[in-house]
């Protein structure tokens, strides 16, 4: 442990990494004191001027980074998208972990042909793209609701998919209104490298002396899996995860720039804004606030988290050593 974490406070691009992430998390607990709502705040969005004035304005003592058209406040959107941001990358991040080391210690673990079926199941969902698993679910929500008399409608007011229906939706076109369909596309089609890596650990591990010897004193399948060769194959998995947090919020603000649903603040504001992103005359920079905030918020997030990843690697890796030259 103690070489680990040499290696890791060895590298500035660690410091960096760490440095990004941190302050994503302070932005998203200190929202509510960093950037107050007022009552006309909904969700990420506040107004702070008459929402019939459609010019965007520079950055003022109201608000330090600008408005939107529709006098939407750009600093408030960046603040407390980053809450939206970690909740939603961290729940990603998360449930693929789980369900991913899982999958891969029991079909590593029960070996032969139980393997090489769940791993050709892993294999199905790689061929999947995680963006027409979103339009899928979607689309199954809003085909559920219409065949049974209702109708699907998305909110601008509260950049979130709203769904109005008079009557009682199958459970699991319930589930997905419930949570997100985002969320649960992206949860879907990232554990299948995760699952993998933690096979592959698990086919290895399973045949040394220690397991041998907890199979011989009479310990089962669960037991072994669970106090044995998870904590002992996860170590990659965890770098893994760590680098989907920022890939699935880009992917999130990505998805809903283009509007195939979602609800990213950040992707929102780009959203809201595109149409000013070259200003007046032709000049990038006249109204600089409408992309650049949210653009650099993104890349920043996803910058941070694939450095920590990174750095997570090297530490973690065995055949590291703390006498390389740092770059």
């Amino acid at each position: 442990m103690r070489r680990r974490r040499r290696i890791f406070i060895s590298r500035w691009q660690n410091w960096l990494g760490l440095a990004l992430v941190l302050t994503f998390t302070i932005a998203a607990l200190a929202a509510p004191q960093i950037s107050p709502p007022n009552e006309r705040t909904v969700g990420a969005f506040k107004k702070v001027g008459r929402s019939s004035d459609m010019t965007p304005h520079p950055p003022s003592e109201e608000a330090i980074l600008g408005t939107l058209p529709g006098q939407t406040d750009v600093f408030h959107a960046i603040i407390w998208g980053a809450r939206d941001a970690m909740i939603f990358g961290l729940s990603v991040a998360i449930g693929a972990f789980i369900f991913g080391s899982l999958f891969g210690a029991v079909s590593g673990y029960a070996g032969g042909a139980v393997n090489n079926l769940m791993m050709r199941i892993a294999d199905a969902f790689l061929t999947f793209p995680a963006l027409a698993g979103v339009v899928f679910l979607q689309q199954i929500v809003a085909v559920t609701i219409e065949s049974m008399g209702g109708s699907y409608w998305f909110n601008p007011d509260t950049y979130g998919d709203m769904v109005y229906f008079p009557f009682t939706p199958p459970p699991f076109a319930v589930f997905l209104m419930k949570t997100n369909p985002v969320l649960i596309s992206l949860i879907l089609f990232s554990w299948m490298p995760i699952a993998r890596i933690v096979n592959t650990q698990v086919i290895t591990l399973k045949n040394t002396e220690f397991i041998q010897a907890g199979r011989a004193l009479g310990a089962g399948p669960v037991w072994i899996i669970h106090r044995h060769l998870l904590p002992n194959a996860i170590g990659p998995a965890i770098v893994l995860a760590a680098r989907d947090v920022g890939s699935s919020v880009i992917l999130q603000a990505t998805i809903t720039f283009i509007g195939l649903g979602g609800a990213s603040p950040w992707g929102a504001l780009l959203s809201l804004g595109r149409n000013w992103v070259i200003g007046p005359g032709g000049n990038l920079l006249a109204t600089w606030w409408i992309f650049l905030p949210p653009t650099l918020a993104i890349l920043l997030f996803g910058v941070g988290w694939n450095l920590l990843g990174d750095g997570l690697a090297e530490a973690l890796d065995p055949t590291a050593s703390i006498n390389q030259n740092p770059t």
